[in-house]
C-alpha cells in the first residue's frame, strides 16, 4: 500500500488523493486566452524532482508534494501557504 504524507493528516492511503498538477507560476488574471489555456493544460512531463498540487479527498484539504518522477520517491510535503502568501480573487469574465 502507498502512503502520503498528508500535512494536516498525517501518512494516508494514496486512494485518498487526487493529483492536481504541477505547481506553476499563474499568469496575470489579465493575460490573454492562449497564456490560460497554456497553464491549464501544457504540462512538461520532467523527470526528476517536481513540486505538484495534492488534494485530501475526505477533508478538502489541497497541499503541495515534492516527489521524485524517476523513482516515485515522497521528498515532503507542505501547506501551500509556505509558498503562497495570499489569496487571489479573479475579476468577473468578460463577454465575448
Amino acid at each position: 500500500m502507498k502512503l502520503i504524507p498528508c500535512p494536516l493528516n498525517g501518512l494516508r492511503n494514496v486512494n485518498e488523493f487526487a493529483y492536481g498538477g504541477d505547481v506553476l507560476e499563474m499568469p496575470a488574471t489579465s493575460a490573454s486566452d492562449d497564456a490560460w489555456i497554456d497553464y491549464i493544460f501544457t504540462r512538461e512531463n520532467k523527470a526528476g524532482l517536481v513540486r505538484e498540487w495534492w488534494f485530501h479527498i475526505p477533508t478538502s484539504y489541497w497541499f503541495i508534494l515534492e516527489r521524485d518522477t524517476v523513482t516515485d520517491t515522497v521528498i515532503r510535503s507542505y501547506p501551500a501557504d509556505q509558498v503562497f502568501s495570499r489569496r487571489i480573487d479573479f475579476p468577473p469574465r468578460r463577454e465575448s
